[in-house]
């Protein structure tokens, strides 16, 4: 009867640790999915990623969180940027290179900064035509620029359709998100 007692007793107390165990990681997780509010928390998390563009993540509550990738898709036919691509990790000296339609362009150039996450510009500057701009066709375009350290880890590169007569209704502008 003493084996059965410790059997029965070495039994139970397995059974109390999955219990506690299980109602400790249900909660721990819970807690976890009460936090992610977007992509970044839920890729920290470590939930899976979905192979798409742009990529998903999935919690396991079942909510499906995008990543911000910017506006390149909607802008795809005016504008492209080769290099860097959207969340990729920047340092300066920064060359950029796309291309973009003739109409985007005034006098061979149109206008580019880069914005920390609070919106703050940290350079701007000019981006020229590498070749015949006065077409409908897409030209390609290449600018550097040299930029001190930014207090934020993300930003924004801006491209901004030149406008040279100051009308909103001519203004535009494709937003490409980057990492320090």
């Amino acid at each position: 009867m003493t084996k059965q007692l410790s059997t029965l007793l070495i039994v139970s107390a397995l059974i109390a640790i999955v219990l506690i165990s299980g109602i400790y990681f249900y909660f721990k997780n819970r807690t976890n999915l009460a936090s992610i509010s977007d992509f970044d928390s839920c890729l920290a998390s470590g939930f899976p990623i979905m192979e798409s563009y742009p990529r998903l993540c999935k919690t396991s509550d079942n909510r499906t969180f995008k990543e911000y990738i910017g506006n390149g898709i909607e802008k795809a036919n005016l504008i492209r940027v080769n290099f860097p691509k959207p969340n990729e990790l920047i340092k300066s000296p920064l060359v950029i290179t796309g291309e973009a339609r003739g109409s985007w362009f005034f006098e061979a150039s149109f206008p580019v900064r880069i914005a920390d996450s609070n919106g703050d510009t940290l350079v701007s500057g000019v981006a020229q035509a590498q070749g015949n701009w006065m077409t409908t066709d897409f030209v390609p375009f290449k600018l550097e620029f040299k930029f001190a350290p930014a207090p934020t880890k993300k930003g924004a590169i801006i491209f901004s359709k030149d406008n040279p007569s100051g009308l909103p209704e001519h203004d535009d502008e494709l937003v490409v998100p980057i990492e320090f």
